[in-house]
């Protein structure tokens, strides 16, 4: 049987339209569903981790249960080989908390199993906001806390992306392999790790620590590792 891959995302604008942007630019979308969960990550933890046991929740019928859409319903009752959750950090939410957050990233760590999570940091728009390709700054780019409970993240990003346009932003496989690498060696820094795709538990330790200590997270995109860890021969074509 052909691999199913079911990617799990948070909204269902600009996170869908990424994933989707990814797969086909890759050549990869045939055997990948993509589907909004339409609401954060604090709220799948409410679901998992304090109405239920993690251990016992089936995560595609607590998905049915919350898809509204007869038709969408369907799409959870399929056999998937692996799933991935795509997600916000999201640190201005008032339902963050570093606790939660760490025990949903030690949890999804297998997609074959219970599911692989990439968390975006702080939210799925780090992948748009580079004001070149290759961006020198991009390694140091931060967002505040105050800002991001403000609200201004998202227009600072389309200010500061280069096209001001993102369909315009990595259109080709070119560029969006040096966006991927350069979210990846960023990565590597911020978890000082030398692997290739770099550890997803040392890189929220990080962000959680910079939160704690400068009220700010590092802009960085993870949901793009994906794109390596399927293929790494992807990025050299």
């Amino acid at each position: 049987m052909a691999a199913k891959i079911l990617m799990l995302v948070e909204g269902a604008k600009t996170d869908v339209k990424l994933m989707r942007h990814l797969v086909e630019l890759y050549g990869i979308a045939e055997n990948h569903v993509i589907v909004s969960y339409n609401t954060n990550i604090y709220t799948l933890y409410k679901a998992m981790f304090i109405d239920n046991d993690p251990e016992t929740v089936d995560l595609l019928q607590l998905l049915k249960s919350r898809e509204q859409d007869p038709e969408k319903k369907l799409i959870f009752d399929e056999h998937y080989s692996d799933i991935l959750l795509v997600f916000d950090l999201d640190p201005q939410d008032p339902t963050f908390s570093q606790e939660s957050i760490l025990e949903m990233q030690a949890f999804f760590t297998e997609s074959s199993d219970m599911g692989k999570l990439y968390l975006n940091y702080p939210m799925v728009e780090s992948f748009y906001h580079m004001k070149a390709i290759p961006d020198p700054d991009y390694h140091s780019r931060t967002a505040t806390l105050d800002e991001l409970r403000k609200g201004t993240y998202k227009s600072r990003v389309n200010a500061e992306n280069r096209n001001r346009d993102y369909t315009k932003f990595a259109a080709s496989k070119a560029e969006c392999s040096i966006v991927i690498r350069q979210n990846l060696e960023k990565g590597r820094l911020l978890a000082n790790d030398t692997a290739f795709v770099p550890d997803s538990s040392r890189i929220l330790e990080a962000g959680l620590t910079m939160l704690s200590d400068q009220q700010m997270i590092f802009v960085l995109c993870t949901c793009v590792y994906y794109i390596a860890e399927y293929s790494r021969g992807l990025l050299d074509e």
